[in-house]
């Protein structure tokens, strides 16, 4: 019996992780915070695992072969969209393997990013906390139609889900008002805040838009825009912005930020969260907390 009991352990500590969830369907998010907002809303029903890794940036990643088996366990895959994910990489890995693909920023009015006569979609939709309760009622359908038997737990998950964002949207809001108007002005490395911007009313001088050194983020390289001419002008607007400080993202190189802080004399505000929330335990691990870290950091060095 002892040796029956010692094999069945040695045989548990050899199966995969997976193993442990399985027969329960398993849902593939590309980003961090579509990962987060699914768990909010399958509880133990579904498992979520997320393509991109804490700090990782959606523009630039490559996908790895370890992600193409992650998606053939897949039954729902669910992708931020409006470009974000550079070179369409979360759809060419649910096309490959076969997988319906959910777009969860569908009915997202965006706001446009131009360069060089080019328009796209902003792909950063979800640093508007209304338009993130946009991709919840995305995700809820989607779960609905995975798993019909369940739907009404998926539907009281995320009905639950939006209260919490409603209240952080006023809290937002309570905590930008307290920023002076003539100092409300956000400075971060590229393109991403223009929606926190627009809803939340940093930047009027600059037409409620991000004022961001690297700027185009939907190419192939984030930043590979960045020429002297444009380093020079950043330098003058951020100069003539009148900026109390700038900031640093988790998922961008700081080297250029850090340059301009120190050619304009402005101080380094803090690192926010942009492209991805924070690791496992940190204060930023979930999306109410890389917005509730963002601002109080905000706050703390523009009031």
């Amino acid at each position: 019996m002892l040796r029956l009991i010692i094999l069945f352990l040695m045989i548990l500590l050899t199966l995969p992780v997976a193993a442990f969830g399985a027969g329960k369907p398993v849902v593939v998010a590309s980003t961090t915070q579509i990962a987060d907002f699914a768990r909010e809303i399958a509880g133990d029903r579904l498992v979520v695992r997320s393509i991109l890794a804490p700090g990782a940036d959606p523009h630039t990643y490559q996908p790895t072969p370890n992600d193409v088996q992650v998606v053939l366990s897949a039954s729902l895959c669910l992708e931020n969209g409006l470009h974000l994910e550079g070179k369409n990489w979360m759809g060419a890995l649910a096309h490959d393997a076969g997988k319906e693909l959910v777009t969860a920023s569908r009915g997202v009015a965006p706001l446009q990013l131009g360069k060089e006569g080019q328009v796209v979609p902003d792909p950063h939709a979800w640093f508007s906390v209304q338009n993130a309760a946009i991709y919840v009622n995305n995700i809820v359908e989607a779960m609905g139609r995975l798993d019909p038997a369940h739907v009404a737990e998926y539907q009281a998950r995320g009905a639950l889900y939006l209260q919490q964002l409603r209240v952080l949207d006023a809290w937002i809001r309570d905590q930008a008002g307290r920023i002076p108007p003539s100092r409300r002005i956000l400075v971060t490395t590229h393109d991403a805040f223009n929606y926190f911007c627009r809803d939340y009313r940093f930047n009027p001088n600059n037409r409620y838009q991000s004022i961001a050194p690297v700027g185009w983020s939907t190419g192939a390289e984030v930043g590979g825009g960045m020429t002297p001419k444009r380093h020079q002008q950043v330098v003058d607007s951020i100069r003539r912005s009148g900026a109390r400080a700038i900031f640093v993202e988790t998922t961008i190189n700081p080297k250029q930020i850090r340059e301009i802080a120190q050619e304009t004399g402005v101080a380094i505000g803090g690192e926010l969260y942009s492209d991805s929330m924070g690791k496992a335990g940190s204060a930023g691990e979930s999306y109410i907390g890389m917005m509730r870290e963002n601002v109080l950091l905000i706050v703390q060095a523009l009031k």
